[in-house]
């Protein structure tokens, strides 16, 4: 047995039900959404996938391979402007040659033992003994325009000689002193043989590296141990061939 509640709400369901109907109804065409001649049981054509469907995300997102080009890294900071290149000084050696270091050879001159003979050109100079040998050092010469040659002696020998340029070397060079006391900084070296009355002499030098250049005002320059063992070999009167 129904309560009256319950009654009421069965009733008004069906009158809500009847106002439905005619309002559908008339939004019907008549159309026959299945009389078009469509098969649903015909089979249907092949699904055509893009290329790459089915692929992960990842793979559909990664471009072509040589595609990109990855970017080299710059060393260089932001802002920051090439250092320019700048040429490098060519710099002067100051290495004592070694062909030039004293040595022993056989010697077949005409030049009677004890003389001392001077090859300006080969930049030798040679001490003759007698036994067909001679002792040869390494020596600087004259520069062009103060080249000379002949023949003179020693006429005097000095240790750590003082220096006093002369009048028209100091007219050339202004900045020399009027006289420089012996010593390391002085030109003539530790040794010096003076060559008969001219102002030539065989001496001593601060810098070895020059022997072997033609380099000096006309003097016979040699390295300081060289022009020692040869002042110890010869003494005055000792006959000097120039050529």
């Amino acid at each position: 047995m129904r309560s009256p509640l319950q009654s009421v709400i069965l009733v008004g369901l069906a009158l809500l039900g009847l106002s439905v109907l005619p309002a559908s109804a008339q939004f019907y065409d008549g159309y026959d959404r299945y009389d078009d001649g469509y098969d649903r049981y015909r089979p249907r054509p092949p699904v055509l996938l893009d290329p790459g469907y089915g692929q992960p995300a990842w793979w559909m997102e990664r471009p072509p391979y040589g595609s990109v080009r990855r970017a080299r890294p710059q060393t260089q900071s932001a802002g920051l402007m090439p250092r320019p290149t700048m040429p490098k000084a060519r710099r002067t050696s100051r290495q004592f040659d070694p062909a030039f270091l004293p040595t022993v050879i056989n010697y077949h001159g005409r030049e009677k033992p004890g003389t001392i003979v001077i090859d300006t050109e080969r930049r030798y100079l040679y001490l003759v003994e007698a036994d067909g040998t001679a002792r040869r050092y390494g020596v600087g010469v004259g520069k062009p325009g103060f080249e000379w040659a002949g023949v003179h002696t020693i006429t005097r020998k000095a240790e750590w000689p003082s220096w006093t340029p002369p009048a028209e070397m100091r007219a050339r060079r202004p900045g020399l002193p009027v006289r420089m006391e012996g010593g390391l900084d002085n030109p003539l070296g530790s040794r010096a043989l003076y060559l008969g009355s001219s102002l030539y002499r065989i001496h001593g030098s601060n810098e070895p590296w020059t022997i072997g250049h033609a380099v000096s005002s006309g003097c016979i320059r040699m390295r300081n141990q060289d022009v020692e063992d040869l002042y110890e070999r010869v003494g005055l009167g000792t006959r000097v061939v120039v050529r």
